[in-house]
Parts: structure tokens; C-alpha cells; sequence
């Protein structure tokens, strides 16, 4: 049976280790050049070696990017990127471009390669060759069906991983290679600079009316012509297993640290799941409901089961939000809590306690105490200790979070 692994983006310290905590098997993290994601804090050497530390310490492993497209001026920087790739012991790097491939086997002969989604491997016959060139892993592009992609499992070499994205946004081009960001604003989407120009909303104007704009209407749904919804895959954990899929990629180094907790332990819980019974996986609805309490746009398939005829949302490019993280657990003590703030709320609220590959846990906290112990009515100082009672315990790390409905 094939080993899924449960692969979580690291945009920061901070998100690293809420994967590392709610059962990432791999991170996918960036340094400060070469990777797509040039907003997040991404990781300076000392960073990187610390992180690789951490995460071998826990059995997980750490896939660096370098999958932008870059220009002849930043190609004499790649060697000393290689190099610290090297020894921070990172376990992969994951590359788009055939050039930078060379060379990762020329300064790295016995690093990892995985190939970039930006690549557009669609088709068996460009796995192949990729494998034959060195690379360990691809990751397809997100416009593939599942149908397709077990056609490339079956037709390549079983040594050859074969990763797929699974959860989060979708790029409205052609696996990620857009110009729209950088003909609008002159940020290069395929070095790591989207401005996402298409989750703005658009207007028509006429030629001989300057300054006049005419809204543009599809089926009367809305201007946003380009926004995508947001893929989730979190029911379908056996077909992509069936499909020869190695690991299920979590698309999201820019969101927050809760972002990554709650859909990374979801996807661990729900692949635990699928091989508890693989012939017969039905996904329990408190895992289901996991991904609707993160920030996100509507969900869909992708293109996993054909051609998408609902990818799109007319209506806005915003995010539905409706749980918030207010604090998290530090530790447990004689029947008391121990937290540290992370948003205010007060005594009295209903929250539910997330703890690693557990079902979420609802409380009341009908008393809160400072950290001399005096009762309070609010938590309502950024980071302040905290405390309540409870005949519960939970481990460090525990998220608390209040649905804002």
C-alpha cells in the first residue's frame, strides 16, 4: 500500500512548528531568494539550520524551494545557495527550471530533487524524463484529473514520487507561470512576487468615454472574472491514494500559523483515517468541518475529477473567516490551564480546544485568572499569561479558538 505523506508549507519559524506539532510528515519551506513566496518571513541560513534540527528531531523532513524562474544575474548566487542547502542537511530542493537542475547535480550530487508544480508535468513521457535527469520526486500541476494522474503512476518508474496539491488557493494560469502581476505592477509572479491581480475586481471601460466604467457582469454573479475558489481534497484521501498520488501537498507558506495548524492536523487525521479501513474510508464530519474553520475562499475540486465546470467565484475575492485563535496552551497543572493570549475575548465565552490529531474539545470558560491569580473578566492584553480551570488536560501547543458567528 502506497505511504502518503502529509507535506505542510513553513512561511515562518512560527508556521513551521505548528506543522511540525500537528502531524506534518514534510515541510516545504523558502529562503530569502529562489522561492516562490517572496512575502512571507521565509528562513536566513541560522534559520534553516535550526529548523532542519527541529524537524529531524521528530522524525520530519525539510524540502527547501528553489523553484523560481530566475534571470542571468542571479545565477552566480545559486551555487553558495546550493552549498547551504547542503550543509543545513536539508533532505530536498525543489526546482522548476532545467538549468538550476544541472547545477544542483553539479555542486550536489547527492541532494534530493524535487521537481517544481511550476514545471507543468502533465503527461508520463515528461516524468520520465525528469526521472532520468535525477529527479526523485514531481509535482504535478494542478490542472491534471485523476484519471491522468494514475495513467503517470502507471507508465513511470515506482522510484519516482509523484506529489499533488491537495488543499488551498489555485492559480488562475497555467500551473502558477503568470504574467498578469508583472504587466500590472511589475512583480514578477514567477520569482516570488504575485501581486495577485486576479482576485481583483475588474471593470469595462469605453474608448470614448474616459474615467467611465461599466461593471462586468457574468450570469449577474459578480466582476471578480479571474478568482478562483480554493481547492480541498480532504473527502477523497483514498481516491488519491488509488491514483499512485505520494504526497498531498498543503498549499499555503503565506497564511498564518493557524492556518497551518488546523489544516495540517485535519489532512493528518484524515489520512490516519483512510488506513484504518482503506477499502471503505468515509471521513468522519468532525474532520471534515476542520477546513471550514480556517480562513478560506468556497471550496472545489479542482480538476482532479475533470474539467471544472464551478472553479470559479464571481461574487468577491474575499476570505469566509469564522473561528478566530484567542490564545493557546503553554501547559497543564494540577487542574489548571496555563495560556498565552493571542486575541481578546472574555469570561464567560465558548471556545473549543484543537489538540493534535483530536477531536476538538468545547468549553465554557466561566472564569478567567491572571497570572497572580486574580479573577478577570477579560484577556485583553496582547501575549498576557492567563489561566483557567479545568478538569481536562491538554498538551502544550493546544490551540483555543472562538467561532466568531
Amino acid at each position: 500500500m502506497n505511504k502518503l505523506e502529509v507535506l505542510a508549507p513553513a512561511g515562518d519559524e512560527e508556521r513551521l512548528h505548528a506543522a511540525l506539532n500537528f502531524g506534518a510528515d514534510a515541510v516545504y519551506l523558502g529562503r530569502k531568494r529562489f522561492g516562490m513566496r517572496a512575502s512571507p518571513m521565509n528562513f536566513d541560513f541560522e534559520q534553516l539550520v535550526s529548523a532542519v534540527e527541529s524537524a529531524h528531531a521528530k522524525g520530519i523532513k525539510v524540502y527547501l524551494t528553489c523553484n523560481t524562474l530566475p534571470r542571468n544575474n542571479e545565477i552566480p548566487a545559486f551555487e553558495q545557495f546550493v552549498r547551504e542547502a547542503v550543509d543545513a542537511k536539508v533532505d530536498a530542493l525543489i526546482v522548476a527550471d532545467i538549468g538550476l537542475l544541472m547545477l544542483i547535480k553539479k555542486y550536489a550530487p547527492d541532494m534530493e530533487i524535487h521537481i517544481s508544480t511550476q514545471t507543468g508535468i502533465v503527461n508520463y513521457v515528461t516524468a520520465r524524463e525528469l526521472h532520468n535527469l535525477g529527479a526523485k520526486r514531481i509535482v504535478l500541476a494542478r490542472e491534471l484529473s485523476l484519471d491522468e494522474i494514475a495513467e503517470i503512476r502507471a507508465k513511470t518508474s515506482p522510484d519516482l514520487d509523484i506529489e499533488a496539491f491537495v488543499h488551498g488557493a489555485m492559480c488562475v494560469s497555467f500551473s502558477g507561470r503568470c504574467l498578469l502581476s508583472q504587466y500590472l505592477v511589475n512583480r514578477d509572479a514567477n520569482r516570488g512576487e504575485c501581486a495577485q491581480p486576479c482576485r481583483w475586481g475588474y471593470h469595462l471601460m469605453e474608448e470614448k468615454r474616459p474615467g467611465e466604467f461599466f461593471p462586468v457582469y457574468e450570469d449577474e454573479k459578480g466582476t471578480y472574472i479571474l478568482n478562483s475558489k480554493d481547492m480541498c481534497m480532504i473527502d477523497h484521501i483514498d481516491k488519491l491514494a488509488e491514483a499512485g498520488v505520494t504526497s498531498l501537498k498543503i498549499e499555503g507558506r503565506a497564511k498564518s500559523a493557524y492556518y497551518v495548524t488546523v489544516v495540517t492536523n485535519a489532512y493528518r487525521m484524515a489520512v490516519d483515517e483512510y488506513y484504518k479501513n482503506p477499502c471503505s474510508f468515509v471521513l468522519p464530519d468532525y474532520i471534515r468541518d476542520e477546513v471550514f474553520k480556517v480562513s478560506h475562499r468556497k471550496y472545489c475540486n479542482g480538476f482532479f475529477f475533470g474539467t471544472p465546470e464551478e472553479s470559479q467565484y464571481y461574487e468577491n475575492s474575499g476570505y469566509i473567516r469564522n473561528y478566530d485563535v484567542v490564545a493557546v496552551v503553554e501547559k497543564c497543572e494540577n487542574g489548571v490551564v496555563y495560556c498565552t493570549q493571542r486575541n481578546k475575548f472574555f469570561a464567560g465565552d465558548t471556545v473549543e480546544l484543537l489538540s493534535p490529531s483530536l477531536r476538538p474539545v468545547e468549553l465554557t470558560l466561566d472564569k478567567l485568572y491572571d497570572e497572580e491569580n486574580n479573577e478577570i473578566e477579560t484577556a485583553n492584553h496582547a501575549m498576557m499569561k492567563f489561566s483557567f480551570k479545568s478538569e481536562l488536560t491538554f498538551p502544550k501547543g493546544t490551540v483555543i479558538r472562538k467561532n466568531l458567528v
